[in-house]
């Protein structure tokens, strides 16, 4: 018996990640902690396995008073919240043209937003084929489709060939194309588009615009904090200025992990355009989703933003601790994949950031291989994925051997 309506009553959610969670969880009860590796969750865990919490923000968040905690907020967010978002998504790499920001439940807010204002029902969404699978579920449950090119040629860089393929083949039925594009630090490879990448992108999406297409490129920057040096990893940015009025530019904000503040569900949509008519009505078709999906977000976690962007001496503090959580993570990503190059281990190119990943034509069998060395990672479509972020280096050191054995058995 059923009484959900037709389009919802076959949802069923499997998730890779949280399946590998409780599989490692299981195996931690009954081994002990020290013999297992958690590789499944993305979160930052330090080297004693704890959830790492940047000491600033831990210590501004305290500092807030409950009225600033529990007062509601506008729909589109805090004026001052949302100036500074875009100031933090751009940096000194801010676009020419006109912008504007709305605050969203987290990134994956951010991207919901987007799929639900610039993807028509029934239409096609496009993303590489190593993608966070989230954004399936999002496309799904609004009525859209996911497509994906393939993200590596066959020298594992961008495959633009691909990519432009794809969005030819969705350009010919399609008066409109939204674009979702992971980088840097790519989940769930940590792989990023190059400065030529990004020229080679753009100018095919301006021949289109100049047919009278619309192109809306969605970059999800979820990770950014944790790919280099801040200006370096958000110079791409820039080629987001002057475009043709029929191309859109969307960031997706979040405080998630830049701030370790993942289950405060905070961010932005960030948006770029040389329309300002443009701008002016992403503003009044994103404030009508926020008010018919969450109404509004999260306060106290924009009040915690404002503390630290709003004084020196504790943003110091804060970029301080950032650092040295990325030195932390980049060591233990740079430490697999050199021990992969040395047991010839076909990991993915990665840049930084919080996973890497290795491809297999039996993903499953790979990870259940990884068992009998207590080690646990998520099994993928295309490969396993490896949360470097959650692994102590101790843990790291001989790791890649052991995927290459269970590779060659499997």
């Amino acid at each position: 018996m059923t009484i959900a309506a037709s389009h919802a009553k076959n949802k069923r959610l499997k998730d890779a990640i949280f399946g590998a969670a409780a599989a490692c969880k299981e195996a931690t009860l009954k081994h002990g902690k020290d013999r297992v590796t958690n590789a499944t969750i993305g979160v930052m865990l330090d080297d004693n396995e704890e959830l790492i919490t940047l000491p600033t923000i831990e210590k501004v968040f305290k500092e807030i008073p409950m009225k600033d905690l529990a007062a509601y907020a506008p729909i589109s967010g805090m004026p001052e919240y949302l100036k500074a978002t875009e100031n933090l998504t751009f940096a000194e790499c801010r676009p020419e043209g006109y912008t504007s920001a709305v605050a969203t439940a987290g990134g994956t807010g951010a991207i919901h937003h987007a799929v639900m204002n610039y993807a028509e029902i029934g239409e096609k969404v496009l993303t590489s084929d190593w993608f966070w699978g989230t954004y399936n579920v999002i496309c799904v449950e609004q009525g859209k489709k996911l497509q994906n090119f393939t993200l590596f040629d066959e020298n594992r860089n961008f495959n633009f060939a691909s990519f432009k393929e794809n969005v030819e083949d969705i350009l010919k039925v399609q008066e409109s194309i939204l674009i979702i594009l992971n980088t840097p630090a790519h989940n769930p490879t940590g792989f990023k588009l190059t400065e030529d990448d990004w020229d080679k992108v753009l100018d095919l999406l301006k021949t289109y615009a100049a047919k009278g297409k619309k192109a809306v490129v969605l970059t999800d920057i979820a990770y950014i904090d944790y790919a280099g040096e801040k200006n370096e990893v958000r110079s791409f940015m820039k080629k987001f200025g002057n475009l043709p009025e029929n191309i859109l530019g969307l960031f997706s904000f979040s405080m998630s992990k830049g701030y370790t503040f993942y289950g405060q569900r905070t961010g932005a949509l960030v948006a770029v355009s040389s329309k300002k008519e443009v701008i002016e009505e992403f503003n009044e078709i994103m404030k009508y989703s926020s008010r018919a999906c969450w109404s509004n977000i999260n306060r106290g976690a924009m009040e915690l933003l404002l503390r630290v962007q709003n004084d020196d001496n504790i943003y110091k503090s804060f970029e301080k601790d950032r650092e040295e959580a990325h030195k932390l993570i980049q060591a233990r990503g740079d430490l697999f994949m050199k021990e992969a190059r040395e047991c010839n281990l076909p990991a993915l190119p990665y840049t930084g950031g919080f996973f890497l990943s290795v491809p297999t034509d039996n993903p499953q069998k790979v990870a259940d291989l990884l068992h009998e060395d207590l080690i646990y990672a998520v099994p993928l479509k295309l490969g396993v994925r490896v949360a470097v972020c959650s692994v102590p280096i101790k843990k790291i050191s001989g790791m890649a051997e052991k995927m290459n054995n269970a590779l060659k058995k499997a």
